[in-house]
C-alpha cells in the first residue's frame, strides 16, 4: 500500500505544478496560480509525515505513475490538451488516495475529507485553465480588418450578406451593432452572423450587450465607457468570451487593462460621421497606449484605405471600421482593399 500511496501522492503533487506554471507562466493569473499553490502545499503537507516509510518502500520503476507513465499521459497536442491530461492525472490519483485512506490499515496522515475536496477543487480549476487558455487563443485573433455591422448603416441591405461579403473580402473580425431595435429583434440575424463566423474562422462580438452574447455565443462583447463595467460584464459571460472595452485615452486604457480587458478600441482616431458620441483620441494617443501596454489595440474612428497606413504605423493590430466597408458599393473590394493595405503597411505580400 506505501508504494501505492507514494506514486499517487507524488503524481498529484508532479500535475499540480504543472497546471500551477500554465496559470502562472502562460495565463498570468495571479488567482489561480495561488489556488494551484495551496493545493499543492497541501498535498506536501499530506505527504511529509510519511516521508520516510514512502522512500523506503519505493520501486519507481514499478510504480503507478512512475517516470514512463507520468510522459505516456501529458499529449503535445496543445496547451489545452496539457490542462487537461495533467488535470485527469491529478483527480484520478486523488481518487485512488481517496480509497486508500478508507482501509483499515491506512496511514493516519491520509484524510479522505481532504482528498475529497482536492479533488473537487482541481475540477474547477480545470474548468477555469481551460476557459483562460482558449481566452488566450482568441486575444491573439484580434487582428486585421475588423468590420462592424450595424443595421442602420447598410444602404438598406441584409446586414448578414453585408457580413458576409466583408469576411469573403478579409475581415477577420465582425461586430455586431444596433443601437436602436430591442434585443429580441436583433437576436435572429445576430445569431446569423454568429454562425457565419464560425464556418469562415472569424471572431464575433456583440455591442454593449452581454445577455446578447451569451445568447448567440459570440466570442465576446464590446462595452464603452457608459456601459457596464468591465468586472460586471466579465460575471455575465463564459470563461471563454472576450470583452473588448472602448478607450480614448491612457488612463481608460490603463484602467481597462487592470480590470482584466482583453483587447483595447482606442479612437476616434480621425473625425467620423458613423458614431456621434465619439471623442478624438489620434495617433498620438495610439502610440502612447501602444508605448504601455501589450494587449491587441484596435484602432477606430474616420478609417479609410488611405490612412490606414498611418494606423499600422502607429501600433494597431486591427483596425476599426463601419461605413469605410458597410456603405460601400462594393462591400467584398472595400474590405479587400483595406486588407490589402494592412498588409502593405505590415510589408507583408
Amino acid at each position: 500500500m506505501l508504494r501505492l500511496i507514494d506514486a499517487n501522492l507524488n503524481r498529484a503533487r508532479e500535475g499540480t505544478r504543472v497546471l500551477e506554471d500554465v496559470a502562472r507562466f502562460l495565463l498570468n493569473d495571479r488567482t489561480l496560480t495561488e489556488r494551484l499553490r495551496v493545493l499543492r502545499h497541501a498535498l506536501g503537507d499530506m505527504v511529509r509525515p510519511l516521508t520516510l516509510p514512502l522512500v523506503a518502500a519505493r520501486r519507481a520503476a514499478e510504480d503507478v505513475g512512475g517516470p514512463s507513465a507520468i510522459r505516456a499521459v501529458i499529449p503535445r497536442t496543445g496547451l489545452d490538451s496539457l490542462v487537461a491530461a495533467n488535470a485527469r492525472r491529478v483527480a484520478e490519483s486523488l481518487r485512488v488516495l481517496e480509497e486508500c485512506a478508507k482501509l483499515p490499515d491506512a496511514p493516519a496522515a491520509l484524510a479522505a475529507a481532504t482528498l475529497e475536496r482536492a479533488r473537487f477543487e482541481i475540477y474547477e480549476l480545470e474548468r477555469l485553465l481551460l476557459g483562460g487558455i482558449t481566452r488566450r487563443t482568441k486575444r491573439e485573433m484580434v487582428r486585421g480588418l475588423y468590420v462592424i455591422i450595424d443595421p442602420a448603416m447598410t444602404a438598406g441591405r441584409d446586414p448578414v450578406a453585408i457580413a458576409q461579403d466583408a469576411i469573403a473580402g478579409g475581415a477577420r473580425v465582425i461586430q455586431w451593432r444596433d443601437k436602436e431595435r430591442p434585443k429580441g429583434v436583433q437576436l435572429t440575424p445576430a445569431r446569423r452572423i454568429r454562425e457565419l463566423c464560425q464556418r469562415e474562422g472569424a471572431l464575433f462580438f456583440i455591442n454593449d450587450h452581454p445577455d446578447l452574447a451569451v445568447a448567440v455565443d459570440a466570442d465576446g462583447v464590446h462595452v464603452g465607457q457608459k456601459d457596464l463595467p468591465l468586472p460586471v460584464v466579465r460575471r455575465m459571460l463564459r470563461l471563454d468570451q472576450l470583452v473588448g472595452v472602448s478607450t480614448a485615452t491612457g488612463e481608460e486604457a490603463r484602467l481597462a487593462v487592470a480590470e482584466d480587458a482583453d483587447y483595447l478600441a482606442v479612437g476616434a482616431i480621425f473625425p467620423t460621421q458613423s458614431k456621434s458620441d465619439t471623442r478624438p483620441a489620434g495617433l498620438e494617443t495610439l502610440r502612447a497606449v501602444r508605448a504601455e501596454i501589450d494587449r491587441p489595440l484596435v484602432a477606430i474612428g474616420g478609417i479609410t484605405p488611405e490612412n490606414v497606413g498611418h494606423v499600422v504605423a502607429a501600433g494597431a493590430d486591427a483596425v476599426a471600421v463601419i461605413s469605410a466597408v458597410t456603405l460601400a458599393p462594393d462591400v467584398r473590394a472595400a474590405a479587400r482593399k483595406l486588407v490589402e493595405e494592412i498588409a502593405g503597411a505590415r510589408g507583408h505580400d
